[in-house]
């Protein structure tokens, strides 16, 4: 078996470390990783962070999990150009038991601790604060972070104190976590990475202990060249009522090739071998899409359960007409239903008609110029007729498209 430190390594997880050789990772204590509680949701960045965390575990290290309860109170300015609006303690609260309920599926049978910081950062005295921990820290030194200059520069938008004294209360956090759970590494961004450094310093000064800290690179796509994770419409997410796991798998079964090796070591479990065997089968011929397939298989698998990925693989295959609808189970024609719109129809109707009502058209002249232009798909065949007939349904159900694209698809059905 890969040590640790060799896996990471290969897997392209370590930016920053404050320890020299990156074997100090092969001999296991106990580390924390913070996060954000500022939505109800973790997404598929935050992911990367979450299995960087079982990697960890799995080779023998005691996990620390903090809900930032208490920082997110104060909003960290990491990677922000813009003051963050404020949330109150009451959505905090419920962003924490949904992500909660998340990362306990994805650490099912692991041995970890999940924390709170607002538990220790709620009873702080200001003044014990400024003594204890302002004193230990120089404003030369502070005003030399990435996110002040950036934000204080010509074009900044500026900073608040309490964004800026967001990096005293991270270091509080370590500190505490030294002190309370023998926390000798913090794992984080590499965005956090100044953040995580207060906390080195703050136990080195209070404790004269030396702790560490690790970052991983943030995943920026080959393709786009932007931070990973977002889409047109905003973030992958890993709740299911905000990215439908058939969405979830789309969105990695359309990885790009120049990207796809590296999310195969990131996202999975995959080993080197089995990785390496992958990409070689894939590139024999990439028209396949056989790596796109077997990542997203197991990263769906991996947050939507094992069912997840063999159904979202066979929903995506009838919403791309490369199977027929009248093969599809009862599961798999609810799981269509929910996906894109539906709507009961009859034979002989106007699919200028029906166009409009499912929204793949905004009137019915738009919907005329797409049939005239062949952008209408019927179960997968162009169209340029205005009617529908019985011979356009399978089974009673029929799969209506707009271009290339699955997400532009309506189902409609015979009464």
């Amino acid at each position: 078996m890969m040590k640790l430190s060799d896996d990471l390594t290969y897997r392209g997880l370590i930016k920053n470390k404050t320890f020299s050789k990156t074997e100090w990772l092969d001999k296991p204590q106990t580390f924390y990783h913070g996060y954000d509680a500022s939505t109800d949701s973790l997404t598929i960045g935050n992911l990367a962070a979450l299995l960087m965390d079982r990697r960890l575990i799995d080779a023998g290290w005691q996990a620390v999990i903090v809900m930032g309860g208490g920082t997110s109170l104060v909003g960290d300015p990491g990677g922000k150009t813009e003051e963050r609006q404020l949330k109150n303690r009451e959505e905090i609260k419920q962003n924490i038991s949904a992500v909660r309920k998340q990362v306990t599926q994805l650490f099912a049978g692991e041995n970890y601790t999940m924390v709170d910081n607002h538990d220790w950062l709620a009873d702080l005295k200001y003044l014990d604060f400024l003594r204890d921990v302002g004193k230990h820290f120089s404003m030369t030194e502070l005003m030399g972070r990435e996110f002040v200059t950036e934000r204080m520069g010509e074009h900044g938008s500026g900073i608040s104190y309490a964004e800026f004294s967001y990096s005293l209360v991270q270091g509080y956090d370590y500190w505490h976590l030294f002190k309370n759970h023998d926390v000798v590494l913090q794992v984080g961004g590499s965005d956090q990475w100044a953040n995580m450094l207060s906390g080195v310093s703050l136990v080195r000064k209070k404790e004269g202990q030396e702790v560490q800290a690790l970052s991983m690179p943030l995943v920026v796509s080959k393709q786009t060249g932007i931070k990973f994770g977002k889409s047109e419409a905003g973030a992958v997410w890993l709740d299911p009522a905000k990215t439908s796991p058939t969405q979830f798998y789309q969105f990695w079964i359309n990885t790009d090739d120049r990207d796809v090796e590296d999310y195969l070591k990131i996202f999975t479990f995959l080993s080197k071998d089995e990785i390496g065997q992958v990409m070689t089968d894939h590139t024999k011929d990439t028209s396949k899409r056989l790596a796109q397939t077997r990542l997203a298989k197991a990263v769906t698998e991996l947050v939507h359960g094992s069912g997840g990925g063999d159904l979202s693989q066979q929903v995506t295959k009838y919403l791309t007409s490369q199977v027929s609808l009248d093969k599809a189970s009862p599961a798999e024609i609810g799981q269509i239903r929910q996906e894109i719109p539906n709507l009961k129809v009859k034979a002989g109707m106007s699919l200028i008609d029906i166009l409009v009502k499912t929204g793949l058209a905004v009137s019915k002249t738009e919907a005329r110029r797409l049939l005239a232009s062949g952008a209408i798909y019927v179960n997968g065949q162009a169209v340029d007729r205005e009617l529908l007939a019985a011979a356009d349904f399978v089974g009673g159900k029929a799969l209506i498209r707009r271009g290339k694209a699955y997400k532009d698809s309506a189902l409609i059905e015979l009464p």
